[in-house]
């Protein structure tokens, strides 16, 4: 949360960070060599501040391009959401199946994907959309209710072209065995099994 998490701080702070030439060199170097790259919250952030997504590299960001922008109700969210995997083209995705719904922990102030209908378009065409908000019935929904943030298209996940860079706004991460008892449906999204076993094969 650098400088206390001000508007685009950490996705500003780690985008200028990867503005660095031998930094840079070196993420085009490790997706050469088939690396993946995970950015979750305002790790997701950063990827887009970058460029890295949706493009796939640090100097395409322009003025058509996605963003990250503060959430609808003006302040930091705490919950769980229900999203819903519309696409599994990324090796992070592999043991998904379209269509399955996930409940899983939000925690952010600048979550809402923002998008033109043009690029939006581009990126469900492109399979680079994975996931987006839902109700308890998969409904992928625009009520604030479930899309708490206001995403456009209900956006809550992107990938790049090639698959290997993927950014999603809910915490895979803050769930294991034994947490969230109280909340019913499908809480464990372990995409960090699939990047190991992406390795082992």
């Amino acid at each position: 949360f650098s400088a206390g998490d001000e508007p685009d701080g950490s996705g500003k702070f780690i985008a200028n960070i990867l503005q660095n030439p031998k930094i840079k060199e070196s993420m085009k170097q490790f997706l050469d060599n088939d690396g993946l790259v995970l950015g979750i919250c305002n790790g997701f952030q950063a990827l887009i501040k970058s460029g890295l997504l949706p493009y796939g590299d640090v100097d395409s960001v322009n003025s058509n391009s996605p963003t990250l922008f503060r959430n609808n109700i003006n302040r930091h969210i705490s919950r769980v959401v229900s999203t819903k995997i519309v696409s599994n083209n990324s090796p992070w995705m592999s043991s998904f199946i379209v269509g399955e719904t996930h409940n899983i922990p939000v925690s952010h102030g600048e979550g809402k994907f923002v998008v033109t209908k043009e690029f939006a378009e581009e990126l469900f065409n492109n399979g680079q959309v994975i996931t987006q908000y839902c109700d308890e019935d998969g409904n992928v929904t625009m009520d604030k209710e479930y899309n708490l943030n206001g995403s456009t298209y209900a956006i809550e996940g992107i990938v790049s072209k090639c698959g290997k860079i993927l950014g999603k706004m809910g915490h895979s991460e803050r769930y294991e065995d034994g947490l969230l008892k109280n909340i019913a449906g499908n809480k464990m999204q372990d995409l960090f099994s699939n990047g190991v076993n992406y390795f082992k094969k």
